[in-house]
Formats: structure tokens, sequence, C-alpha cells
């Protein structure tokens, strides 16, 4: 059996929806097929035409808020998935794109909360203990850091080398002294801004 292009996919998708323009499930298909394509703002607009059709489809909100976080929207990402879990909370991906959301937005105290979410869904998500030890980092509270830290590292998640030098002046005791850090420059990840600077 022959497995289908992404080009193929896509004109499917786009004749399901012409075809059938009042059904939601050819819109959430169609922004499956944008985003592996890598055309999120597109996606972002095929999961919005979902949900408007049928506002109790979770998969499409999940997914309208991951092409959101994908394109740096922040705020976008927060409602879509605040609603998919009004509505299904037990949606482990709901929490963990609002935890990275509240990361760039430097919410410390959310990026815990939505990550020990995380954890209550799955207690070896290593990426939840990885971004709780963040968060908890960032509020002074070294020895939860320490412990979040550890269990990612067993799972298999290796923290930044920013995330390390952080958790070295915690130790020394002059990041209390200094300046706070954000949780982009505790956590190493990449912004807008480093993005187009590459």
């Amino acid at each position: 059996m022959k497995t289908e292009s992404q080009r193929d996919r896509l004109a499917r998708c786009e004749k399901e929806v012409e075809a059938n323009p009042t059904k939601p499930s050819v819109y959430y298909n169609l922004g499956l097929a944008l985003t592996t394509s890598g055309r999120v703002k597109q996606a972002e607009e095929a999961y919005v035409k979902a949900v408007e059709l049928d506002p109790g489809l979770v998969k499409a909100w999940v997914n309208l808020g991951g092409v959101r976080l994908l394109h740096w929207d922040f705020e976008g990402c927060l409602e879509a998935n605040l609603e998919a879990a009004r509505l299904q909370d037990d949606l482990l991906i709901a929490h963990f794109n609002m935890g990275q959301a509240y990361l760039y937005l430097n919410n410390s105290e959310k990026l815990v909360e939505c990550n020990q979410r995380v954890l209550e869904l799955d207690r070896d998500h290593a990426e939840g203990h990885y971004y709780a030890s963040v968060g908890y980092l960032a509020l002074g509270e070294l020895g939860a850091a320490e412990r979040h830290l550890g269990r990612a590292m067993e799972l298999g998640h290796s923290p930044t080398q920013d995330f390390v030098k952080a958790m070295e002046k915690a130790h020394t005791k002059k990041y209390h002294q200094q300046q706070k850090q954000s949780l982009i420059e505790i956590s190493g990840e990449k912004t807008p801004k480093s993005n187009k600077e590459e």
C-alpha cells in the first residue's frame, strides 16, 4: 500500500472541505494536513472554523492552541487550551501547552501549576518534570527544582546549559543577590527574537 504524500493529503482534505463545508471534522483534518506542511497560520484558520462549527471538538481546540504556540501567540494558545481543558481536563497536552505559554509569558507560578497537572496525569513525563523544575527555580524553591530536575534527567531529559548555570548560581547563593532572571533566561528556550537573529 502506497503512503499518501503531503501534497496529496492536503489536496484530498481541501476537496473534502469543498464537498462538506458544514462538517467540522473536515476542517480539523485540513488543519492537521496544513500543520504537517508547516503552514501554521492556515492551519489555525482551519481549526478556528472547526471549533466554530463544533465548539465541543476538543482535539481541534488543542491543535488550535498548539499552532498558536508555534507562531508565538501565547495568549491565543492559552485561550484555546483552557477551553480544551474545560471540556476535558485530563488532556495532558493541553496542560503542557499552557505551561509552555506561561514559560514565555514569564509566569513561574502558572508554569509550575500546569506542569504539576501534567505530572498528575503522567508522573513519568520527563518534560513536565523539567519545566516544573524551571518554574520552581524561578520561584526560589531550590529543593523542588532539584527533585524535578533529577527525575527529568532519570527519564532522559537533558537540561539546557543556561538552566545548569542558573542552578549553579542558585547553589552559590549569588543567584538571590543578583537581579532575577526571566523564565526564558533560566530555561535557555528560544524566543521569537532569537529565532530571527539565527
